[in-house]
């Protein structure tokens, strides 16, 4: 076994060479150092069906140094999932093998990654899906020593001791060279071995490249109960290859074509080892509760609610009737009223505690594994899990996100609370979904939607109770709006959404008694957008439309408006935006929606100016456009 283990790892070397000398580009430095290490994981330990990527009780494996893909790539030719000629497609265009792994072409990885920091995080949602099903696999996850300078990465160790899982195993390769110096704590086994004890894991230090010791380690994770494993290895960056191997300056720089013939002959040359990965028992999630009917909360037309209840509310009720339906919270349940949902169902719920980062990419390690996954906590604070965001989006995954405390609208707590940049923020996420509903049976019903929806969504949902607007039996469907108040004599539209559009309603009614009819449209579905609906409002109201959000000026709905106008044959309309503008401060809600200009009054007083300008014009009052067809308020 050893001399097959040792051949193994030699091809692995040579064929991550061979592939990234082909491909012009890559990190063959970084894979050799790791090869050993992938030869025993894949040879004795990893069980897994390469048949069927997504068999509910395969091992899972996260390569969390992405750039290191070579040697993975080179293990999955060694199992016979790939052949010899697609590997040395490794980067080219259209190619399954990108320059770091990526589910969106090749399915035998789970997640994509490549930034940094984030690998652990995904296995622990994993893990905790293991655990959840009641399904014996495990998680492994190989993580380069640079990016343990992020702080995610120990989030992700904290959340692993506190849940206690010990069917998840670490993997350091400490190959001490990062890409431009060497690495903070070098080869220090002992500072990285006691960083991870100090979190509560069982740490092993070891020699990275004695194939026995490394064989020794894995089987101690295996065996150990009660608490995770972290494999802390030495290596040699580049080992194999006396030109490279523990030299600066080869950091993603592939071999040239002597050199690389070199490498290989200084390896004993190319080989064809064949492995026969362990396909594991064929076993299905043994911990379900039972399906129901989904009956989902409803709201009075009238009553006050806060959108943020609702959709604890809704939650819940997903909860009772799914049971796929997992949440995540950052220690703000009772504020996002997820609290609901973890009563009813405390083994589906998992606390995340201030971690993010960590809650966001454990979701993605829930989602790829078929969860329905829910995510919450104060809007303000996903800007900074947003990385984790982008990255799911690249994996592939189906994460539910809600923001809740949006806005100027929250009052008192001041601006570090306040989110003015996340609707901006999500829509520009690759294929997102951002909803903003007005009221609680709105909320309700677009969250019935969102469970089916693939892909990132966030829903941005207010502190403040408002009234209902709506009958529960209304539907809104995702993509769609709503005009709430329309005549054939409106001059102009008002589209709002969430907080604004109550203060539109309250526009609307006194703009009414002084003679001036407006449409107002409740554009919930901030993407995709209701272009259809727009375009005819502005066909209608004399090509005036006035969007108002709490939000920043930039990207938010008055930039999805305007996009919706685009390659439009008509006329682009006068759009102007009331926004936040300034820096605000504390206050009443209702102080600060007048200091940002974006209360009713200010509405009245922009379409006011509209008509009076019109009038005393002569014309039909439409305000001056710039070069672009749209004005900028």
């Amino acid at each position: 076994m050893a001399d097959t283990l040792a051949d193994l790892a030699a091809q692995l070397r040579v064929d991550s060479i061979r592939c990234t000398t082909a491909a012009g580009s890559g990190h063959p430095s970084s894979s050799l150092s790791a090869a050993d290490i992938m030869a025993v994981l894949f040879q004795k330990y990893l069980r897994f069906d390469f048949q069927q990527p997504r068999a509910p009780n395969n091992d899972r494996f996260v390569l969390s140094k992405g750039h290191a893909c070579p040697v993975l790539y080179s293990a999955f030719k060694a199992a016979g999932a790939i052949d010899d000629a697609e590997l040395l497609t490794l980067r080219k265009f259209g190619s399954r093998l990108e320059g770091h792994p990526n589910p969106h072409v090749l399915p035998l990885v789970d997640v994509a990654t490549g930034s940094l920091g984030q690998g652990l995080a995904v296995g622990v949602g994993m893990a905790l899906g293991a655990r959840l099903d009641g399904l014996p696999f495990r998680t492994y996850v190989l993580m380069g020593d640079s990016e343990t300078a992020e702080g995610s990465v120990w989030e992700a160790f904290d959340k692993a001791s506190h849940y206690g899982l010990d069917n998840l195993c670490a993997i350091i390769d400490v190959n001490r060279l990062g890409q431009s110096r060497e690495t903070e704590l070098g080869w220090n086994l002992e500072a990285y071995a006691a960083r991870v004890r100090a979190f509560g894991w069982n740490a092993v230090t070891l020699d990275g490249h004695d194939l026995d010791a490394i064989d020794r380690a894995f089987a101690e994770a295996q065996a150990k109960k009660g608490q995770p494993t972290c494999l802390i290895c030495k290596t040699r960056k580049g080992q194999g290859s006396s030109l490279i191997a523990n030299q600066d300056g080869w950091h993603g720089k592939p071999l040239p074509e002597d050199k690389a013939k070199d490498a290989i002959r200084e390896l004993g040359g190319e080989r064809n080892v064949r492995i026969q990965v362990k396909k594991p028992q064929a076993l299905k999630a043994t911990v379900q509760d039972k399906p129901a009917p989904l009956q989902l909360p409803t709201y009075e037309v009238g009553q006050k609610e806060a959108t943020r209840k609702a959709y604890g509310d809704a939650l819940l009720a997903l909860g009772n009737a799914r049971p796929d339906v997992v949440a995540l919270d950052a220690e703000v349940s009772n504020s996002t009223y997820a609290n609901e949902f973890q009563k009813a169902h405390p083994k589906r719920y998992f606390e995340m505690f201030i971690a993010e980062q960590n809650m966001v990419s454990s979701a993605v390690g829930l989602g790829v594994l078929g969860k329905k996954v829910f995510v919450s906590t104060f809007a303000a604070f996903l800007s900074r899990a947003y990385d984790q965001v982008r990255m799911a989006a690249i994996s592939n995954a189906t994460v539910h996100l809600c923001g809740s405390h949006a806005g100027v609208s929250i009052g008192e707590d001041g601006p570090s609370q306040m989110a003015l940049e996340d609707l901006a923020m999500m829509r520009a996420v690759g294929g997102s979904t951002v909803l903003y509903p007005s009221d609680a049976n709105q909320t309700a019903k677009l969250l019935a939607q969102v469970v089916e929806r693939q892909g990132i969504t966030y829903l941005r949902s207010t502190r403040e109770k408002t009234p209902v607007l709506y009958p529960a039996t209304e539907a809104f469907p995702i993509g769609g709006s709503k005009v709430v108040r329309q005549s054939d004599d409106d001059v102009a539209t008002v589209v709002a959404a969430g907080i604004t559009l109550h203060e539109a309603l309250k526009a609307h009614e006194s703009l009414k008694k002084d003679g001036i009819a407006v449409r107002v449209i409740d554009l919930y579905s901030v993407k995709p957008v209701d272009a259809k609906t727009l375009r005819k409002a502005a066909r209608e109201t004399q090509g005036r439309i006035l969007v108002v959000e709490d939000h920043w000026a930039e990207g938010g709905l008055a930039d999805a408006v305007l996009e919706a106008f685009t390659g439009d044959r008509e006329p682009l309309p006068a759009v102007t935006r009331l926004a936040v503008t300034k820096m605000p401060g504390s206050g009443k809600p209702a102080e600060l929606l007048d200091a940002a200009g974006i209360d009713a009054g200010h509405i009245v007083e922009a379409i006011t100016s509209w008509v009076e300008e019109g009038t005393a014009r002569g014309g039909d009052g439409r305000p001056a456009e710039n070069a672009w067809g749209h004005t900028n308020a």
